[in-house]
């Protein structure tokens, strides 16, 4: 049934027999579905082409606006710069028309969407481009320096096409003489739409792997069991498309239900707050960490439009909620997703919500706490949790991750649960060594790899450590080269460093030199011994 003419995504799928167990339940797709058909053309089809779809500072675009812009940007990448059907085109570029545009487009003709974060720098985007075999980019001007480097350490990526730019070659140069319609190619509901990459403990980026129908999936089970959106709804909120919770919260979901969406190239708590206000927002998406800051000044802003908050990314606190109630007299909606899983799959909204609680299985899902073997146990004690539902986890060419998360046919995120007599899911801990810290999930290994790419640097061991803003912190500890003196300026130095080998999100907010690092006797790091250690006074906290 694909319409694949590129069967590379199709090959580097797990083996049937390492899926997780995928239940459909009340969802029946079609056997052949392109995802952006029926989230964009539908709308216009239905008589909804006059709708503003996308918000922006400086203006708007209608669904018909979007779709034309999207149907010349296929024409582009089909006749203009070679796609087939099954390729990979990797995005880059801040919240804005043209990635929306952009996506949408790719899916349209047949294409797979690698979505990145503008953030991420040159060895981390030759990695993604190498491993999902990418040949072509699209990517905002603005941002392109890093792709650029990238591409030559992987030239794999065979073409880069700026946006946002007039220049000859541009896309916006390229899509000015194409036509607004164009017929989209009839994809198999299982044929993949997109990878996207989440980092692990390993310090290695994974990719999972998506299908139209799971798309689909996800704008009809949490939106319409727990958000229940309306058409007359405009969403908002500050994670970047690439991360699975922004394209859900930030596309995917107005889309399906006719409503319009904010988008922010930038959305700091601040900035966000200024957007609710001026563009009347009344759905938010953003992490705990930035209610928090927004609850301190919320109060300078008019909100009255606000009715419906969601919090993921990381635990959300009781102290949390409970500021951000008292701030603006609205309960914050918590949820658990993963990029494995694409998005949200324990919530809960209005009544059912209870504060420190992350929610029950969304309507579609099933969760429960299992033990180390796989069994579940009883109500009140803490243990592993195991999902299964419509979507799940299918690692692109990754076999060994493959296993581990999924066993029994089951899902394991990775979190520490307990379970209640009502169903109510209470977040533990992480069950790995994945720092989150203001949403983002943030691999130490990955970060030791960047620091010991310095020359003044030995050794070092990063964990994640308890911090009252952001939840959790990244901090190194140290070993310095004999004669490298461990002074604040040092300190600065090496987080400098690490901001410019990988997204700067990553870097260590707190450094601590030390003589040595506890190991075991066969070498291995202790981090659970760092994780324990105190401060001592050769520590330094960053920026």
């Amino acid at each position: 049934m694909t319409a694949h003419v590129d069967q590379f995504a199709r090959r580097m799928l797990p083996a049937r027999e390492l899926w997780p167990e995928l239940s459909v339940g009340e969802m029946r797709y079609p056997d052949r579905l392109n995802c952006a058909a029926e989230l964009l053309d539908a709308m216009v089809v239905q008589g909804g082409g006059d709708r503003v779809a996308l918000r922006f500072p400086g203006g708007t675009w209608t669904y018909r606006e979007l779709l034309e812009h999207s149907n010349r940007i296929a024409h582009v990448v089909t006749r203009d710069l070679g796609l087939v059907p099954g390729n990979r085109v990797l995005l880059r570029g801040p919240n804005n028309p043209m990635m929306a545009a952009c996506w949408f487009a790719v899916l349209k003709a047949g294409g797979i969407v690698v979505c990145t974060m503008p953030l991420l720098r040159a060895r981390e985007l030759a990695y993604l481009i190498e491993k999902a075999q990418i040949g072509l980019a699209l990517c905002d001007t603005r941002v392109v320096a890093e792709l650029e480097q990238a591409a030559a350490s992987a030239p794999m990526l065979r073409r880069i096409v700026e946006f946002g730019t007039d220049a000859a070659g541009s896309l916006d140069a390229l899509t000015r003489s194409r036509p607004g319609s164009f017929t989209n190619v009839a994809t198999a509901a299982d044929d993949v739409a997109l990878i996207a990459f989440t980092s692990g403990t390993t310090g290695q980026a994974k990719g999972t792997m998506h299908f139209h129908r799971d798309v689909l999936a996800i704008c009809d089970l949490f939106p319409r069991h727990v958000l229940r959106p309306s058409r007359d709804d405009v969403f908002c909120g500050s994670p970047p498309l690439a991360f699975t919770f922004g394209l859900g919260g930030l596309l995917l979901f107005p889309m399906r239900v006719g409503a319009s969406t904010l988008l922010l190239e930038q959305a700091t708590p601040p900035q966000l707050l200024q957007g609710i206000q001026d563009f009347r927002a009344t759905v938010c998406f953003t992490a705990p960490t930035a209610y928090r800051a927004m609850a301190a000044t919320a109060s300078g802003f008019d909100l009255s439009s606000l009715k419906k908050c969601v919090s993921a990314g990381e635990h959300l606190p009781a102290a949390t909620f409970e500021k951000w109630r008292a701030a603006t007299g609205l309960r914050i909606i918590d949820g658990i997703g993963s990029t494995e899983m694409l998005h949200i799959f324990i919530s809960a909204a209005g009544d059912d919500i209870r504060a420190g609680s992350t929610g029950r299985a969304v309507p579609g899902y099933r969760a429960r706490v299992i033990d180390a073997d796989g069994i579940e146990v009883p109500p009140g004690t803490i243990g592993h949790l195991a999902v299964q539902g419509p979507t799940g986890c299918r690692y692109l060419d990754d076999a060994e991750r493959q296993r581990a998360y999924v066993q029994n046919g089951w899902n394991l995120p990775g979190d520490s649960y307990r379970m209640d007599e009502e169903g109510y899911f209470w977040y533990q801990a992480r069950t790995d060594d994945l720092i989150v810290s203001s949403g983002y999930k943030i691999s130490g290994p990955e970060v030791e790899n960047a620091l010991l790419d310095h020359p003044s640097v030995s050794e070092c061991g990063v964990v994640g450590v308890p911090d009252e803003e952001r939840g959790c912190i990244v901090k190194a500890f140290v070993v310095l080269r004999p004669g490298i003196a461990a002074t604040e300026e040092m300190t600065k130095v090496l987080q400098d460093f690490v901001k410019l080998q990988i997204a700067p999100y990553k870097y260590p907010r707190s450094i601590e030199f030390v003589s040595a690092l506890p190991r075991t006797e066969t070498g291995k790091l202790q981090r659970f011994r760092l994780r324990e250690a105190p401060t001592s006074q050769g520590a330094g906290r960053g920026r």
